[in-house]
């Protein structure tokens, strides 16, 4: 019956009927297939660890790539270092051998006597072993 007027509602036609089956009919499918889905517990478990398993590559690219850039970053700084170390460590050698030359209170003849010396023992006890 019609709420407003109290006459009964009127009878719908088998043409309303059959398309309110079929919307019906796929609604059931639908719910059909989305408990099917959530009851098949080990598609579920397959799915779960390959989003795990994206996840996981994902970060660890993630990682690697910050890994390799802080890398870098301090390569950088050592390198950077390193140099500035190593001019100044051969400024101050430059700077120190040639006063300790100067100021040396071995005489370069006798330097140059010593090594003579040397090579002539050296030549001497080869020409024993022959």
């Amino acid at each position: 019956m019609s709420e407003k007027n109290g006459s009964p509602a009127p009878k719908p036609t088998i043409e309303e009927l059959r398309a309110k089956t079929q919307r019906d009919r796929a609604e059931l499918g639908e719910t059909v297939q989305a408990l099917a889905a959530k009851a098949d517990v080990k598609a579920r478990a397959k799915e779960q660890v390959e989003q795990t398993r994206q996840r996981v590559r994902a970060q660890a690219v993630e990682a690697t790539e910050r890994v390799r850039e802080a890398a870098a970053a301090a390569a950088g700084a050592v390198s950077g270092k390193a140099h500035e170390v190593a001019d100044q460590t051969t400024i101050k050698v430059n700077g120190n051998t040639r006063d300790q030359i100067r100021n040396s209170p071995v005489p370069i003849s006798l330097v140059f006597a010593g090594v003579v010396a040397a090579v002539g023992i050296i030549l001497i006890l080869r020409g024993r072993r022959r």
